[in-house]
């Protein structure tokens, strides 16, 4: 469908294909010279000491789970309102996912409180998600995992740029991971990053991304090394040098995207309360700096949903939902029953509206005008 306001789009000119091509000429396409270089500069925006590049950000939150040992019979804490690969994760190393509530309508993050009822002897972790690039409260969360030592992972898919109290997010827990998506505030179509400051760790990490090999092959090209070991049961989570190239020329960009889509979030803010006041906009007095990744709204609890996004499509709208609750899909929902009520109240009553940097005030305005009529029929 041709969309007259799509949900999302990409900032991609000629600077970007720049740097694919110089990439084809080296001839080098696998992970070399170039990952090496966004790690380099990953690292140095979020102010972390390592960046180690991977295919997505479900490798990331994958690698996170294995390099801090957690497995079978170990219980993660994490968010249910969140996309699935969180809780995945998770299980994909035979721990139990145990999910918490939202802090409520105008916070969607887990709750420290929540996370707090929840820890038993067998809790070992917490994945925070920081949803829509606002920060969680790491502070009331760090506290808690240090109470109980336990180990914090960022999923901080939705938070390139975003800050709490002056510092990146991505770089409180014990390792961030972050998501390059094509809906992502940057982009290389697929791709992640994981960071972190413990040296052990990233060593870990960066073994594990490559089938627990001792060397790489870009090693082995340059004469670094002539052969290899293998010292852990690794998996090919390697990005390549493509993508890597587009992922320096975007994270170039980000800085200036986030601060429009932080423009056009106050815009959308300002014209949903003169045309459209029943909408719940979370968020509004978040802390910190927010990458402004989506711009999600809650229907007055007597709308009918579909009937809303029928009728926002049909002005040639297109939105979404973040997210439908993980404890209600048929692969988690037979496994315990959960009490999480804001969590289910909220994720009832969620649209995500378009937000794209190269949107125009005008285009919020009319997104919020179609929202006012659609409100009405719905």
């Amino acid at each position: 469908m041709n969309w007259r306001i799509p949900l999302s789009d990409i900032d991609f000119d000629e600077a970007e294909s720049l740097a694919v091509q110089g990439v084809l000429k080296s001839r080098w396409l696998t992970m070399g010279k170039v990952t090496q270089e966004f790690e380099v500069a990953f690292a140095a925006h979020v102010q972390a000491k390592h960046a180690i590049a991977v295919t997505n950000a479900t490798a990331a939150l994958h690698l996170a789970c294995l390099a801090l040992g957690l497995g079978p019979g170990d219980e993660v804490i994490v968010p249910s309102l969140t996309f699935v690969a969180t809780a995945n994760a998770v299980r994909y190393v035979g721990a139990t996912p145990v999910f918490a509530d939202v802090v409520s309508q105008d916070d969607l993050n887990i709750s420290p409180k929540a996370i707090e009822s929840l820890v038993t002897s067998r809790t070992r972790a917490i994945i925070v998600v920081h949803y829509a690039g606002y920060p969680c409260d790491m502070e009331a969360i760090l506290s808690i995992a240090r109470q109980h030592n336990l180990f914090v992972i960022e999923d901080a898919a939705h938070a390139v740029g975003s800050e709490l109290d002056g510092r990146p997010l991505g770089t409180w827990g014990d390792v961030g991971c972050f998501s390059f998506f094509s809906n992502k505030n940057m982009t290389t179509g697929e791709g992640g990053m994981m960071t972190t400051d413990n040296d052990d760790l990233a060593h870990k990490l960066n073994r594990l991304r490559s089938h627990g090999m001792t060397s790489l092959t870009w090693d082995r090209h340059k004469g670094h090394a002539y052969s290899y070991d293998v010292v852990d049961l690794g998996y090919n989570y390697r990005i390549d040098e493509i993508r890597a190239a587009i992922g320096l020329v975007q994270l170039s960009k980000v800085e200036l995207n986030n601060e429009r889509r932080r423009s056009l979030t106050q815009v959308y803010r300002d014209a949903l309360q003169e045309l459209a006041p029943q909408v719940a906009v979370p968020f509004q007095n978040h802390v910190g700096k927010t990458s402004a990744h989506i711009m999600p709204i809650l229907l007055p609890s007597e709308t009918r949903r579909k009937e809303f996004i029928d009728s926002m499509k049909e002005n040639g709208i297109q939105t979404s939902i973040h997210y439908p609750p993980i404890h209600t899909f048929t692969a988690y929902k037979d496994a315990m029953v959960w009490d999480l009520p804001v969590t289910e109240d909220v994720a009832k009553r969620e649209i995500t509206l378009p937000l794209y940097p190269a949107m125009s005030n005008d285009d919020v305005v009319v997104v919020v005008s179609a929202i006012q009529a659609s409100l009405n029929l719905s």
